[in-house]
């Protein structure tokens, strides 16, 4: 394993361990180790998980239950920006459905993917209450409504555009 790779594996694992000390003592505190164990490694693979279950001493079944039931945990690597379709009744009325294959034909993913650039994740969504604005994406917080699939490929770039700036500023 590449040694740079191999230290920044080792950082996060005591940043780990600083949660798991942390909240170890007080009683229903699993799902706070695990909010803040994916907040460290980006998601929760099947390695942090039984990390977890070992330092804890609760069951790798348990947790992963937990994880694979609440949709905010993710057990695959995430994109820096996770692309949200609203398919409510109001947004898939009105032209949701187009517009996510504009998006999965523009990144060249499925739903549930992400890039391979690990920028975008796509998910398909219920709805997420913005329905006088259907149909709607969300990418991480911002909200994008009225939307038509020619609308996509300069949304898309415009977090393309950041991410490049960001890594140029580096």
């Amino acid at each position: 394993m590449d040694l740079k790779i191999e230290k920044n594996l080792e950082v996060k694992y005591k940043k780990l361990d600083e949660i798991i000390e942390k909240y170890k003592k007080q009683k229903g505190m699993l799902i706070r180790i695990l909010q803040e164990s994916q907040d460290v490694f980006g998601y929760l693979p099947m390695e942090v998980q039984t990390y977890i279950s070992d330092k804890l001493n609760i069951p790798i079944s348990t947790i992963n239950g937990i994880v694979s039931f609440y949709s905010l945990f993710s057990q695959k690597p995430q994109g820096k920006y996770t692309i949200g379709v609203c398919l409510g009744t109001a947004c898939y009325v009105k032209g949701a459905q187009e517009v996510l294959e504009a998006i999965k034909k523009e990144l060249q993913i499925d739903v549930g993917e992400t890039t391979m650039d690990g920028l975008f994740t796509l998910k398909a969504t219920r709805c997420i209450g913005a329905c006088g604005l259907a149909p709607v994406i969300t990418i991480n917080d911002e909200v994008y409504g009225r939307l038509t699939p020619s609308d996509i490929p300069a949304i898309l770039y415009k977090y393309i555009k950041t991410h490049k700036e960001t890594i140029l500023s580096k």
